[in-house]
């Protein structure tokens, strides 16, 4: 009985997923509007990440190389995009203003949103049938353009859900000036993928009995939200390749092959079954910076990069308001041998008397942080031993609030001005966002598999734990024109996708 009771309310969820249109260029494109109707394009170290339409129709592509992009589009205008704060303090407005709408707001990554608008939806449909009213009107696109029966109340719901999507996407742009797309259906994963089937600025709603052609419709294992990299190289070692392969194949040999709960939460998905919640994502569990670089192979340069890479961090802690009590220092060194799972990881409470400094004397606290920090490499490396490291990443985690201050707020952190840009150096700040990437069940599938000595989970960045393990270069693909050496300089979220691109 139960579980019938719990079917019935997955089947009456509504759940919206906005995906903001090519974000990085929208945001360059409100920073400078006269980059608006011209093919612009953002830069990072030598890809372009992301580019706006009127370079795409040029032939502009995601996540091409700058060369290519130049011979494609001659008057292509590059922006360097390697400072994330304006991509950040974006992000988190649009969360924001969501969250105005609904608390229930889940961020993953910058550009997207999940709202669970199920309550809004019974409160609408209650409205509705109250007043004698039987005809609603969708908003945006059906599904297949599948037809709507309005005494199915599942069908009246996802309706409701479209015109409250389209509400969203009218606020968003009213307010932030930005175009997004949105996907209306009974779980995450299916609004996740049905937000893309009509881009820029358009929106699409699942119905139920259209689930199965969606699903079906994906070619490869690995477009299925929550099947990562290393999950469909197994599962193709078995000779499961697409979303019918893996429904048809036998549950008890997989379970063998990959764990019971792995199994089966993968094969649920395969049908598009998805229970897990929209989880609020709040204010980040930690802040963390990072570079990448060709090589660096002496104690002055780490020190160096180390002192680089403190001030925006300590900039940043500031503005939340809360103290960290951990830092952690992860490195990646370069290996000829071992091209995959080479970061390695130490950490360390923060001494008492420099907490109390935080957010009062910040540059009083660089010089004794670089020392704890060297320590902690130290640790990793043999100084009197050549070294050859391609990546830096500094993180401050357990984050408490101040015995009688504000709290940590990003609504406090976006008030406050922008620090000034870097030295234009580093590579990316990856992103604070708490749970950016998910709720546990999207997560399950990291395959957390790196020489990381560190296993503090909890303190880590769902972001984080989502990009552990990238490969420095996956050989047996077919990179095109990518430079090993360009891509192992790439930001982490940049180099999975290329990879999930290529397979």
């Amino acid at each position: 009985h139960s579980k019938s009771v719990s079917a019935r309310s997955a089947a009456c969820r509504v759940i919206v997923h906005v995906d903001l249109d090519c974000f990085y260029a929208q945001v360059e494109m409100i920073r400078n509007p006269e980059l608006r109707d011209k093919p612009l394009g953002v830069q990072q170290k030598y890809i372009v990440v992301t580019s706006n339409y009127e370079a795409r129709k040029l032939g502009v592509k995601k996540l091409m190389s700058v060369k290519d992009a130049k011979e494609k589009c001659p008057q292509l205008i590059l922006v360097n995009g390697e400072d994330l704060t304006p991509y950040r303090e974006t992000s988190y407005k649009v969360t924001e203003l969501l969250e105005e709408f609904c608390p229930l707001v889940e961020r993953l990554g910058f550009d997207e949103n999940f709202v669970d608008i199920t309550e809004i939806v019974e409160k609408r449909l209650k409205q509705l049938q109250q007043s004698g009213c039987s005809r609603v009107c969708v908003s945006g696109h059906v599904y297949n353009n599948q037809a709507i029966n309005l005494h199915d109340t599942t069908h009246v719901r996802l309706v409701i859900g479209s015109q409250i999507a389209e509400e969203f996407r009218e606020a968003i742009y009213a307010r932030l000036g930005l175009t997004g797309c949105a996907g209306v259906a009974s779980n995450k994963l299916l609004s996740k993928l049905v937000s893309g089937t009509f881009k820029p600025n358009q929106q699409t709603v699942l119905l139920p009995e259209s689930c199965q052609d969606l699903i079906r419709s994906l070619d490869h294992i690995q477009k299925v939200p929550g099947i990562g990299y290393k999950t469909a190289k197994r599962l193709e070692t078995l000779g499961v390749r697409n979303v019918c392969d893996l429904q048809a194949f036998p549950s008890a040999i997989l379970e063998k092959e990959l764990g019971v709960s792995i199994a089966q939460r993968i094969q649920k998905l395969s049908y598009g079954e998805d229970d897990s919640p929209v989880t609020p994502s709040g204010p980040p569990q930690s802040f963390s910076d990072e570079d990448s670089f060709k090589k660096c192979s002496s104690e002055a340069e780490v020190k160096e990069k180390i002192e680089e890479l403190l001030p925006n961090l300590l900039d940043r802690i500031y503005k939340d308001g809360r103290q960290p009590h951990t830092v952690r220092l992860t490195i990646r060194q370069f290996s000829s041998t071992d091209k995959w799972f080479n970061r390695e990881s130490r950490q360390c409470p923060i001494p008492p008397h420099l907490i109390q400094k935080f957010g009062k004397e910040s540059s009083n606290v660089i010089a004794p942080l670089v020392d704890i920090l060297m320590k902690l490499f130290r640790k990793m490396i043999d100084v009197d031993l050549p070294f050859h490291l391609t990546l830096l990443s500094i993180c401050f985690s357990n984050l408490k609030d101040l015995p009688s201050s504000k709290k940590g707020s990003i609504g406090f952190y976006l008030k406050q001005m922008s620090p000034p840009s870097g030295s234009g150096k580093r590579v990316r700040e990856v992103e604070d966002d708490s749970q950016g990437e998910g709720s546990a069940s999207w997560n399950q599938n990291c395959n957390r598999t790196g020489t990381t000595k560190t296993r503090k989970l909890s303190e880590e960045k769902q972001s984080n734990i989502k990009k552990a393990g990238i490969p420095d270069f996956p050989f047996h693909l077919s990179p095109g024109d990518i430079d090993q050496e360009v891509f192992r300089e790439l930001p982490e979220d940049i180099q999975k996708e290329i990879i999930s691109e290529k397979t």
